[in-house]
């Protein structure tokens, strides 16, 4: 089983495969913090377009934290994005779901000023979307990503990692218009070991990346056809 050295290798095959499944048209960068941020990092150089958060968390039931019934997604226009079958299972509302949201909403917002302090979410509408992490289990945390993102009127949504399991990427590619993974391996068991180095990725180290990217998109694509 061949692995990637880091996330920065597995980014830079990435970047390669995205910049010739080209044209973008006013490509934006959304990464998953952290493990995300150094795989999306040179995708956005490669495509000469702007890097963001895309920020979700998890909505659990009442009692049972472990078991999500929706989740809160980061951008421009905040949402909750519900199971509204597993909602009425449990004989919930919405509204009752209210104060978890509002903790949801509360633990966005400091992560999303820990790592870019006021920068303002990069607006999507109309561009096209490239959603990145660093690999994907069960996706359900990536699903709900990618709804919210949708519900933002993008030109296009891309899903694109370095590894995921078949039958996840099943279970996603309706969700998006393109889908870009390098490694589909069978047995899947963990997404860490597909990586000879999968350490934690710092805080610090997620400022850094962000940091050194412009804020805005529109520039010249250094690829593609």
């Amino acid at each position: 089983m061949k692995r990637f050295a880091d996330r920065e290798e597995a980014g830079q095959l990435l970047a390669e495969r995205l910049a010739a499944e080209g044209p973008w048209n006013d490509p934006v960068v959304l990464a998953l913090p952290r493990g995300g941020v150094p795989v999306a990092r040179p995708v956005a150089d490669r495509l000469g377009a702007p890097l963001d958060l895309l920020l979700v968390r998890k909505i659990g039931a009442p009692g049972n934290p472990e078991l999500a019934v929706g989740a809160v997604v980061d951008g421009t226009d905040r949402e909750a994005v519900w199971n509204d079958d597993l909602l009425r299972l449990m004989g919930l509302s919405r509204e009752d779901m209210a104060p978890a949201v509002a903790r949801a909403l509360a633990e966005i917002e400091e992560r999303r000023r820990l790592y870019l302090g006021d920068r303002a979410p990069v607006p999507v509408e109309g561009r096209d979307v490239i959603v990145i992490d660093d690999g994907i289990a069960t996706g359900a945390t990536m699903r709900a990503a990618l709804r919210a993102v949708r519900r933002r009127n993008p030109a296009s949504v891309t899903l694109a990692v370095p590894v995921a399991p078949a039958d996840t990427l099943h279970e996603l590619r309706p969700l998006v218009d393109r889908l870009v993974c390098l490694a589909v391996p069978e047995p899947f068991h963990a997404v860490g070991l597909h990586y000879e180095d999968f350490r934690q990725t710092t805080d610090e180290e997620v400022r850094a990346l962000l940091a050194r990217g412009p804020e805005i998109g529109g520039q010249e694509q250094k690829g593609g056809a």
